[in-house]
């Protein structure tokens, strides 16, 4: 790594990092340019660790010790700024002290992804990248074993999916599925129960699932709003609900995950 002090927002390598509140264009410029950015040590050093190869590191003066011991043996530019300077490019505080562009690995296979696993999590089209990021770090929280993402779900390396995970998204192995809800039938093939979380007047309780769960699971969660889609409900093998009081018909869908992969977590 070499150490670049910037002093003006001029430099051609800080482009990766400008205008990181502008939500549309990080959706254009970081999977079409192969990056995501990872936000603080503790996220970047579970990138490097996870086999994740740094393009550059945009960090207050005061963090280098820290990023040094994170970066050794990689050749890139590790750009050092005032913070107001930074405050300046990226549009907000970087009070968590480093930003990296990552180069984003390429996406694994199905197979491999759920190969060996016995719970697994399938994100049918949830768009919040809070909740994507919250869905992760139940998984790894709770022990499940992979996540597959279907094509029109959210990104797991959006920057704030990064960060809300707790940089879990780059533990729990992952990749999106090529088409659904075509997708479940690669998922059966491997020998998984599909397991649709949704509000369903034919739909057994969590309670009775756990009681005698199949051996491999694939829990299906569906969109904010309107949850899972037909198509997904006519692919499942059983649908669940949490049984809920007080009037309250359902939970988010990150809590939600962390509810049923408790109850279903392997004995």
């Amino acid at each position: 790594m070499h150490i670049v002090h910037i002093e003006d927002l001029d430099h051609e390598g800080l482009a990766d990092y400008s205008r990181l509140t502008d939500v549309a264009l990080r959706r254009l410029s970081e999977p079409a340019g192969g990056l995501y950015i990872a936000e603080s040590t503790k996220v970047i050093t579970r990138a490097v660790a996870a086999g994740h190869r740094p393009r550059s590191v945009l960090i207050q003066e005061q963090w280098l010790p820290d990023v040094e011991a994170i970066l050794e043996g990689f050749d890139i530019p590790v750009y050092v700024g005032s913070p107001a300077l930074l405050e300046r490019l990226t549009g907000y505080n970087l009070h968590r002290g480093a930003l990296a562009a990552m180069h984003r690995p390429p996406l694994a296979s199905v197979e491999s992804v759920i190969a060996g696993a016995r719970r697994i999590v399938v994100i049918e089209d949830v768009v919040d990248h809070t909740n994507v990021g919250a869905i992760f770090r139940s998984v790894a929280g709770i022990g499940a074993d992979a996540v597959l993402v279907t094509p029109r779900c959210a990104d797991p390396l959006y920057r704030r999916s990064v960060r809300v995970s707790m940089g879990t998204v780059l533990q729990v192995p992952w990749t999106r599925l090529p088409e659904w809800p075509e997708g479940a039938d690669l998922i059966r093939s491997a020998g998984f129960s599909i397991i649709a979380l949704a509000l369903s007047d034919d739909a057994i309780t969590l309670d009775e699932l756990a009681a005698d769960p199949p051996e491999r699971i694939a829990l299906l969660l569906g969109a904010e709003g309107d949850g899972l889609s037909r198509a997904a409900l006519r692919n499942a093998d059983s649908v669940v609900t949490i049984p809920m009081f007080n009037d309250v018909d359902s939970l988010n869908v990150a809590a939600a995950s962390a509810v049923a992969l408790w109850a279903v977590r392997p004995r």
